[in-house]
Formats: structure tokens, C-alpha cells, sequence
């Protein structure tokens, strides 16, 4: 098979494993509260750990090593501001869009959006690496489905017990695993041309930047009518399964 179009599949079937979260809203649970509960508080983890612990070090590192430290604390202190920005502008489209529908609505909007420009560096990453060695392309694709499943799970629970539809759901977590192949279809196209690791630095200190402000300004807060118990039960899972496939890749 063609290795850019090896590439490509590989990059789309990891993109695609975001629908398997989707999947959890077909359980029925006994008590709802609680699963929207642990659901919440496991995806918001998710999300900071994977900023936390991944991409915020990953593009800080390269920074401050190649230019300077000054560089590095300007372009992480940027990205805060611009993706608390973002994040408020997102919110009052909504609003205006849709009127005051349940906070859990929000929440997964905001998800979809955060996770979808977090999955397009993902797919320029699959791609460009699977193009250069498929063995270590295909060991970062299973990372990325490992994440995948709960970033499906951070989208389709809020979606689907705001809306009751589970069509909305699977389409909410499906936008988000497609622009993984489009990160692809970037990359091989336009980016590959023009981009380069100081780039790649800043979105990934961006995309952290973005997914952490929606984990506590919105997630985080929407748990206050949550049990504790539920949310130390999402919030340990979610560290635990975070350590999980930081250790895969």
C-alpha cells in the first residue's frame, strides 16, 4: 500500500475512535446523577492531565530551549489570555445561538470545539510520522485512540442528557475525530512545506491553554451539583487512565 496513503487511514481510524465514547450513552444507568457525575469530572481530568502532563511541557521545553525562557513564559501567558477569549466568545455565540439551554449543552459544545483544534496537530503528528516510520506511527495512533475514547465520552454525555439524542451526540464526537484527517490532509497538502517545530510548540501550548480554561471555567464548575464522592471517583479514573497511555506513548 501507498505509505502516504497508509498514512492517511491511520490517521483517520484514530481520528475516528472518538465515536467509541459515544457509545456510553447507550448505557442506562440507575442512577443518571451519578454517571453524569463521574463522567464530568473524568473527562475534565482527562483534558487538564493531558495538557498538564503533555502538551504544555512538550511545546514550553522546545521554547525555552531553542530561543529563550522569556519566550516561553510570554507565549504560555498568551495563550491563556487568548484561549480565556476564545473560550468567553464561544460562550456568548452560544448563547445568542441557542438561548439559555442547560449548562451541560455548553459544556459539550465547548468540548467539541476545544477537542477539535486539539486533534488537528494530532493528525499532522500520525501523519507525518507514519509517513516516515510506520511502526512508530502506529504506536502513536494507539495513544491517541487511548485518549480519544474518553475525549468522546467528554463529549457525548454532556450533548446527549442535555438534547436526549443520541444522533447529536455521535455527530458532536464524529466533527471532533474528523478534523484528525484533516490535520492529515493539512499536512500533506499545505503544512509539511511550511511547518516546523517552533509552530508546533505554540499550538500545542495553545491547544493546552484552551482545554484546560473549558475543563475549569465550565466542567468544573457545572460539578458543583454533583456529588463528591462521584466526582473523586471520575477525577482518580481519569489520572489513572491519563498516566496509562502517557506511558504507552
Amino acid at each position: 500500500m501507498n505509505k502516504i496513503l497508509l498514512s492517511f487511514i491511520i490517521s483517520l481510524i484514530a481520528g475516528l475512535s472518538t465515536i467509541i465514547g459515544s457509545l456510553f450513552t447507550y448505557f442506562k444507568p440507575k442512577n443518571i446523577n451519578r454517571f453524569i457525575g463521574i463522567s464530568l469530572s473524568f473527562s475534565g481530568t482527562i483534558m487538564i492531565a493531558i495538557s498538564i502532563l503533555e502538551l504544555i511541557p512538550e511545546g514550553f521545553i522546545y521554547l525555552n530551549n531553542n530561543y529563550n525562557l522569556i519566550l516561553a513564559i510570554f507565549s504560555l501567558i498568551g495563550t491563556f489570555l487568548l484561549s480565556k477569549w476564545l473560550v468567553n466568545q464561544i460562550n456568548n455565540k452560544i448563547i445568542k445561538r441557542e438561548g439559555e439551554k442547560s449548562s451541560l449543552y455548553k459544556i459539550g459544545i465547548l468540548n467539541i470545539i476545544a477537542l477539535m483544534i486539539h486533534n488537528l496537530p494530532e493528525g499532522i503528528l500520525t501523519f507525518l510520522t507514519t509517513s516516515i516510520n510506520t511502526r512508530l506511527g502506529l504506536k502513536i495512533a494507539l495513544a491517541i485512540i487511548l485518549h480519544n475514547i474518553p475525549e468522546g465520552i467528554a463529549i457525548s454525555i454532556p450533548i446527549y442528557y442535555s438534547t436526549y439524542s443520541h444522533k447529536k451526540s455521535v455527530v458532536g464526537t464524529l466533527l471532533s475525530g474528523l478534523s484528525e484527517p484533516l490535520g492529515a490532509l493539512l499536512a500533506y497538502i499545505i503544512l509539511y512545506r511550511f511547518i516546523n517545530n517552533t509552530i508546533i510548540s505554540i499550538i500545542l501550548i495553545f491547544v493546552g491553554s484552551i482545554m484546560i480554561t473549558v475543563s475549569i471555567d465550565e466542567i468544573f464548575q457545572e460539578l458543583n451539583k454533583y456529588k463528591l464522592i462521584d466526582i473523586l471517583i471520575g477525577t482518580i479514573t481519569g489520572i489513572i487512565i491519563s498516566i496509562l497511555t502517557i506511558i504507552l506513548l
